[in-house]
């Protein structure tokens, strides 16, 4: 039994490792995002219904409602949500992924990606910044008409940017800002300057005006978290291919929706496992506490899935100014989730670990036998919709996840006959 184990984690590694996740252009949702539609909403995490969403999710849905034309504000925003009349999925159930509340609605603009190994495809919005943004539940005027900017101006210049220079292999650009300090999740300085630096040259060779050239570039300089709607699809449609290996117990998706934190694991197929999302510990801006944080949300953890993120954290010390601690405990981190995982990664590697690979391939079995659960570095939302960012921190999965998980697999093979 352990033999078939092996050999189907063994596969998806191989899928996982030799993902080659790359840009090929800017959409928009409605045309690109299978599914979608002007009455759907995307949003991060396992499934919801609106009355159990948490609040930065039902600010973000608000703000989402009134950026579509649906709604003229909060109150129209709300009775609409709650007719019936909006279809609310997962952005998982879509090729995409969300950061934070992970909204996308019909007329975003969307990154879009191909694994070219395997031809999938994977989606995601361009990134706001930090602050009173949509992600983080905030809907007021300037929150949408940062939206509309970034509709009207910001894809359009950098659509045309990317039809000028092909297509960017991102696999290569985020193992370069693994050694260059970024971690692929909250530390995003050198990712985004590196994309600035291959577009910059075509975006000024657009046919749109000096103004609007320098505020995209503008734009993006002043966002260092610009680059993380980029690594987040890229770890999507690296691990979308592991999905239903029969006898794997590698975990493939891991998400929040500000509620329940879910995951799914690639022999058991397209079934979540949730369980009620930990409170973020970590760093809090002047004026907030404890009580002010809503619980863990977003679907930003697909970079821990993948390998990088948290479990990148020894590559990038300087993480521990932005959630809390030390680079000593970053370190630790890292090494800690050698434990819980089948392989060092073949391509992100760590300088200041002797050019080691990340560990890379969480195993629901290693989870269980060890105890030890998947760190994660993230942003920290406010409870109440509309405020936005208050921190970010340290956060784990809950346990229940991974035990429902190696329950139902159990289950599941002998239910089908294959349990040895």
């Amino acid at each position: 039994m352990q033999e078939k184990i092996q050999k189907a984690n063994k596969e998806a590694l191989r899928r996982l490792q030799s993902a080659k996740p790359t840009l090929i252009g800017i959409g928009v949702a409605k045309d690109e995002i299978p599914g979608m539609d002007i009455k759907t909403i995307l949003h991060a995490g396992p499934p919801i219904k609106w009355e159990n969403m948490s609040g930065p999710l039902k600010g973000a849905i608000i703000g989402g409602l009134i950026y579509e034309g649906l709604a003229s504000d909060e109150e129209s925003a709300i009775k609409l949500a709650e007719s019936g009349e909006i279809k609310f999925d997962s952005c998982h159930h879509h090729n995409a992924v969300g950061p934070m509340a992970g909204v996308i609605t019909a007329s975003m603009p969307v990154w879009i990606l191909i694994n070219k190994e395997f031809g999938n495809n994977s989606y995601c919005t361009l990134n706001e910044g930090l602050g009173k943004v949509l992600r983080y539940g905030a809907f007021s005027e300037e929150v949408i008409d940062r939206l509309k900017w970034m509709e009207k101006v910001l894809a359009p210049v950098l659509k045309d940017a990317l039809k000028l220079r092909g297509e960017i292999d991102l696999k290569t650009m985020i193992a370069q800002v693994v050694q260059m300090g970024d971690e692929g999740h909250n530390r995003n300085k050198a990712g985004t300057s590196l994309l600035i630096r291959e577009l910059a040259p075509y975006i000024v060779q657009t046919e749109y005006s000096n103004d609007d050239k320098s505020d995209v570039l503008k734009f993006m300089h002043s966002n260092d978290h610009f680059f993380l709607n980029l690594t987040m699809p890229a770890c999507k449609c690296s691990l979308d291919p592991l999905e239903g290996i029969e006898y794997s117990t590698i975990v493939y998706t891991m998400a929040r929706n500000g509620t329940e934190f879910g995951i799914r694991v690639s022999g058991i197929g397209n079934r979540w496992f949730n369980a009620p999302a930990n409170i973020v510990k970590g760093l809090l801006f002047p004026g907030f506490t404890e009580e002010d944080c809503n619980p863990d949300i977003g679907d930003s953890v697909i970079t821990e899935t993948t390998g990088i993120g948290g479990f990148a954290m020894a590559t990038a010390p300087a993480i521990v100014q932005f959630v809390g601690g030390t680079p000593e405990d970053a370190l630790n981190y890292t090494t800690k989730m050698y434990e819980i995982t089948e392989e060092e990664n073949s391509t992100y590697k760590i300088p200041n670990m002797d050019f080691r690979g990340t560990p890379t391939g969480i195993d629901i079995q290693k989870v269980i036998e060890t105890q030890i659960l998947p760190i994660i570095n993230t942003g920290i939302a406010h409870k109440d919709a509309g405020i936005g960012q208050v921190g970010a921190g340290i956060v784990h999965p809950p346990m229940k996840c991974f035990e429902d998980a190696l329950e139902a697999y159990i289950t599941d093979l002998e239910e089908k006959g294959l349990l040895e």
